[in-house]
């Protein structure tokens, strides 16, 4: 078969083997919505909300299988150089084929190849990606020549399969216990259906942030919020915690196939002592039921840590599922040339961080 190597496919079904990139919405989503399995943060509109750099759909097809690879590809400064990160959120592959196609008669050996010729000649130095937890790539990014897969942490997601007693009867005894002294004590959830609503979570969102001294990354521009909840090609939910008329708290989810996202929440300092946030994720599991899914996503602690964050989340679910991360280097030379030159720099990169020059 030919092996072709374009910027765009024409015909998602051309016959043989094609090499390339999408960027455009109509051939992106032909590929997401050909998965076995995709969320929100492998769509097309997610990824245009990203302020990092220029989303790029890597696409490896042998006749009608295909595997991709949502990335951003971001420019290295100072260098003709670049580099690919995956979104915000939880990403992965995306495939029509099932583990045992991938995994045998060298489809993923061939993957591996085109992957790295389509990398170098694109002049991007290594990639890292964010796998999806609930998704099972594991087996797929392992089978990547020269990849390596790292597991940080867990992540926690309630089960809506079961029934709602029984879902409540897993969470924590003080964690119920709240939430009905929040019910009786006024506090309630809604749906927000105005730009006045947004405006005020962004604001609460970002007084959270500051509190807790979140780093510049979770400090998002007032449009990021404003582009996710103007998507299409997933259905964006505010869902806010009132007090005497007051939003209190709230969190932006998104519904996508079978899976509701936890996205970005946040709650006013003067309310924290009262916890509502416990109200808004018991109301998120009805949303998500009424919307047939099967699970709610509350994802991890900060960078996949065991924190106080992680924590919380658990007392709400014991269902855990792996937080990994992939990382590949396809120009070695390259890559070791931009570390040397920071070093050269006086500066000393952080082992712990990938890719190494940008931790300095």
């Amino acid at each position: 078969m030919d092996i072709s190597l374009a910027n765009t496919f024409s015909n998602a079904k051309t016959l043989g083997i094609k090499i390339g990139s999408v960027s455009e919405r109509d051939q992106w989503n032909y590929y997401v919505k050909e998965a076995n399995q995709y969320d929100v943060y492998h769509t097309y509109d997610y990824h245009l909300i990203n302020i990092e750099g220029d989303p790029i759909l890597f696409v490896y097809q042998e006749d009608d299988g295909f595997l991709s690879l949502p990335l951003i590809k971001r420019k290295i400064e100072q260098t003709s150089y670049f580099d690919c990160t995956s979104v915000y959120g939880y990403t992965g592959a995306l495939t029509n084929l099932d583990s045992v196609g991938l995994l045998s008669n060298g489809f993923m050996r061939r993957f591996s190849n085109a992957l790295k010729q389509f990398l170098l000649k694109e002049r991007i130095v290594c990639c890292f990606i964010v796998l999806h937890p609930l998704f099972k790539q594991k087996e797929i990014f392992e089978s990547i020549v020269g990849g390596h897969v790292l597991e940080l942490g867990k992540t926690v997601a309630i089960d809506l399969r079961i029934s709602l007693d029984e879902q409540r009867l897993r969470y924590r005894r003080p964690i119920r216990q709240k939430i009905n002294q929040l019910r009786r004590k006024g506090f309630e959830v809604r749906q927000a259906n105005s730009n006045t609503q947004l405006k005020e979570f962004i604001a609460i969102y970002h007084e959270n942030m500051l509190k807790v001294g979140a780093i510049s990354k979770y400090l998002f521009e007032d449009s990021y919020f404003e582009k996710f909840m103007c998507a299409i090609d997933y259905k964006p939910r505010l869902l806010l915690a009132y007090y005497e008329g007051k939003i209190v708290a709230g969190a932006m989810v998104a519904v996508t196939n079978d899976i509701v996202q936890l996205h970005l929440a946040g709650t006013r300092n003067e309310f924290l002592k009262d916890s509502p946030m416990k109200l808004i994720f018991d109301e998120t599991t009805l949303l998500g039921r009424a919307e047939d899914a099967k699970f709610l996503h509350l994802g991890s602690g900060v960078g996949g840590k065991d924190d106080s964050l992680y924590h919380f989340k658990t007392g709400f679910s014991d269902n855990l599922f792996d937080f990994s991360i992939w990382k590949f280097i396809a120009d070695e030379v390259v890559y070791n040339e931009l570390v040397h030159d920071k070093i050269k720099k006086g500066l000393t990169p952080d082992p712990l961080y990938f890719p190494l020059y940008r931790s300095c």
